[in-house]
């Protein structure tokens, strides 16, 4: 089976689209529906629809796709292994990350990385939404978040610690509250799937249901909305740390931690071996960040 081949077909699954996943690997589209037709016949299945205007995985496609990844992986991996692993990273790296993460930390650090592994192109996705890695092509994702998806090997980057905090102008209005209790009595900025906050109290876990006038979707505008006064927030502090250290936000309810099982995490697909570009993503930036992490700090 032609390894060029099964990349040609992982790419395809992520856009699409024949033409574009030749374009990536600098096939015509000619040869790249050539090279997937003698897939599908080494194969002896169908493994894509072709429409004039898209392209999709049969079901005999979706089955094989993560085996696909798989032998990818393994092949990159056993041949950075030749030379008692002093393999230097090279390729795409693709990675998917949170909006507001990616942005604030882990652009500013990719100059860094990208001389440290000059034969290195990075390929981010910076999305909210939970990226599927295989059906997307990614070979790792930053995942802000308590993990379920067993399926998926995760190593811990960074811990998201999370306060509840509020601006000076707020708090000066409506009073600054002593227990979680208070919050009732509290306009809310609410990240949406997030409006029951649990604190670790002397009397054990308390949940307060929470409510304001504004919810959103993104952390960055709770965040924002905070600092404008609009309410009080539950904030990581990798997205707060600015404006705590400014001034434009303090913490509130400081003797009640709020409990939470997240963290930073970098997650790839189930492999026994780990290609050396992720191997060099993770381990550079899980350094990068540090022990505690520099917005801890």
């Amino acid at each position: 089976m032609n390894i060029e081949h099964l990349k040609l077909f992982v790419r395809v699954a992520a856009t699409h689209n024949i033409s574009l996943a030749g374009q990536e690997l600098g096939l015509s589209p000619a040869v790249a529906s050539a090279h997937i037709n003698k897939l599908e016949d080494n194969l002896g299945v169908r493994l894509v629809h072709r429409t004039t205007r898209k392209v999709s995985l049969t079901e005999e496609g979706e089955s094989f796709l993560p085996h696909a990844v798989e032998v990818l992986c393994s092949v990159e991996a056993a041949r950075g292994a030749v030379g008692a692993g002093d393999s230097i990273p090279t390729g795409t790296l693709r990675i998917a990350a949170p909006a507001s993460f990616g942005r604030m930390h882990i652009t500013p650090a990719l100059k860094g990385f990208l001389q440290q592994y000059p034969q290195l192109k990075a390929d981010f996705r910076y999305s909210d939404a939970i990226i599927d890695l295989v059906e997307g092509g990614f070979d790792v994702a930053i995942r802000d978040a308590q993990l379920k998806d067993s399926t998926l090997v995760a190593r811990k980057l960074a811990p998201d610690k999370r306060i509840i905090c509020a601006a000076p102008s707020y708090l000066a209005e409506f009073g600054e509250p002593k227990t979680p209790q208070d919050l009732v009595n509290h306009q809310c900025i609410n990240l949406m799937g997030i409006e029951t906050w649990s604190f670790d109290t002397p009397q054990g876990m308390v949940s307060i249901k929470t409510s304001g006038s504004f919810r959103t979707d993104n952390g960055d505008a709770v965040r924002d909305a905070t600092i404008d006064g609009l309410g009080i927030s539950l904030n990581s502090t990798w997205n707060a740390y600015q404006a705590l250290a400014s001034g434009e936000l303090v913490q509130v309810l400081t003797d009640f931690s709020l409990i939470s099982e997240t963290a930073i995490w970098a997650v790839y697909p189930s492999s026994r071996l780990i290609a050396p570009k992720v191997r060099a993503f993770i381990d550079y930036f899980h350094a990068y960040y540090g022990q505690p992490p520099y917005w801890d700090k």
